[in-house]
């Protein structure tokens, strides 16, 4: 295996509220990206891809990984985006932790407070920390996903307790809120002004987390499932209107083999949401939210990937991924190059990556992004001739972490 997955130690050492440490040394660390897209068919009149085909600086982190003080420890991640050219708070997951150890007894407790639900999980399965790892930040990508995934990251939030019990049995329980006063330090960098700039929730929102987990040599293998409630307004800028809301539930697992010499990792997830537009299907749209022409929504989102390294050097990788929903014009309506011309949001593809590690903290990839169907069907899905393999990508990367 190769980063940014976590072995059992590596997550151990998350639950543990990151106070594993070694004093002569300064938990800091840092990593930069450079990547060139090269998407099959682009018209620039079309959209705007000025860097397709350039080497460009993808992204550059600075992490904090350690104790902070006693049982309290933290993973902060500030990222520069060299596509955007501007700079921000990335994930975070600041925790106090416990762990009782009596005879065969082994109980690992605590709390986290984060901004982006799924990433205090221990599991390479859900969204904020799975795969792809690294992808394009120009490509052209389907216009549907589902709320956890991803449409709440560094703009909530959240505060959640968990408990692993004999490393096998792991839930976890919180709420999450929009990031702001004394929060607002997780959503550093977004915009929140701008209509539809970021998500605006109202309350206090659950989420949940629950996995079985087994280890036996080399192996080790999670069941679990997860999901979030969320009333979300149209537009965050009217914090005083009706919500809609947003209803996920997830499965996944996880298997993991590793030695020196072999390495295999496969993760899947399948997610279901519902939406129900309780807010903005009657008014017809607030401010600059979404104008669906149903009352109710659903997307469910699958996703599969299988990775082996040799001697964790030379790696490959093969992922699915699908998503599949309700026909809604209002959201998912026809325009040039990214819209459905059938108001459908289906689609699914397949993805290749080979890597070459020539030392631990560098990762070269070559990434193929194979689009089966794109934002409805095959062919012509946008109404003006485009093609979902028209968006097939291929991804060049250069990930250096020190």
């Amino acid at each position: 295996m190769s980063f940014p997955e976590l072995t059992p130690f590596g997550r151990f050492f998350k639950l543990s509220g990151y106070t594993l440490t070694n004093n002569k040394t300064i938990p800091l660390a840092g990593m930069v990206q450079f990547s060139q897209t090269n998407t099959r068919r682009i018209q620039q009149d079309q959209y705007d891809f000025v860097r397709n085909g350039d080497v460009a600086l993808q992204q550059a982190s600075l992490f904090y990984g350690g104790r902070i003080a006693g049982p309290v420890g933290a993973f902060v991640q500030w990222t520069y985006d060299g596509i955007a050219h501007h700079s921000g708070i990335d994930n975070t997951d600041i925790r106090a932790a416990g762990q009782f150890t009596r005879g065969d007894i082994d109980f690992i407790y605590g709390m986290t407070l984060n901004n982006n639900p799924t990433v205090s999980d221990v599991w390479n399965s859900t969204p904020a920390f799975g795969y792809p790892y690294a992808s394009s930040s120009v490509s052209l990508t389907p216009m549907a996903s589902t709320l956890i995934d991803g449409g709440l990251a560094q703009q909530v939030a959240g505060v959640t307790a968990y408990a692993f019990w004999q490393r096998s049995i792991y839930a976890e329980f919180g709420l999450y809120r929009t990031a702001d006063r004394m929060f607002s330090f997780l959503r550093t960098g977004q915009d929140t002004s701008s209509p539809g700039g970021v998500a605006r929730l109202s309350g206090s929102n659950p989420y949940w987390r629950l996995a079985y987990n087994a280890e036996w040599g080399p192996h080790s293998l999670m069941v679990g499932t997860y999901g979030l409630i969320a009333d979300k307004y149209p537009d965050n800028t009217i914090p005083i209107s009706p919500t809609d809301r947003f209803t996920d539930y997830a499965f996944d697992t996880q298997y993991q083999y590793l030695t020196y010499t072999h390495s295999l990792t496969a993760q899947a997830t399948w997610i279901h949401e519902k939406q129900s537009w309780d807010a903005s299907f009657p008014s017809g749209g607030i401010g600059a939210g979404p104008t669906p022409t149903n009352p109710t929504d659903t997307l469910n989102t699958f996703k599969a990937k299988a990775s082996y390294y040799f001697r964790r050097k030379y790696g490959g990788t093969l992922a699915y991924f699908q998503t599949t929903g309700s026909n809604d014009a209002g959201l998912y309506g026809a325009a040039p190059v990214t819209g459905s011309a059938n108001g459908t949001p289906n689609s699914n593809g397949i993805i290749l990556e080979a890597d070459y590690l020539p030392v631990p903290q560098v990762k070269l990839s070559v990434q193929y992004t194979w689009f089966l169907k794109f934002n409805g069907a095959r062919y012509n899905y946008d109404g003006n001739g485009r093609n979902a393999s028209d968006n097939n990508t291929l991804y060049l990367l250069a990930w250096i972490a020190f």
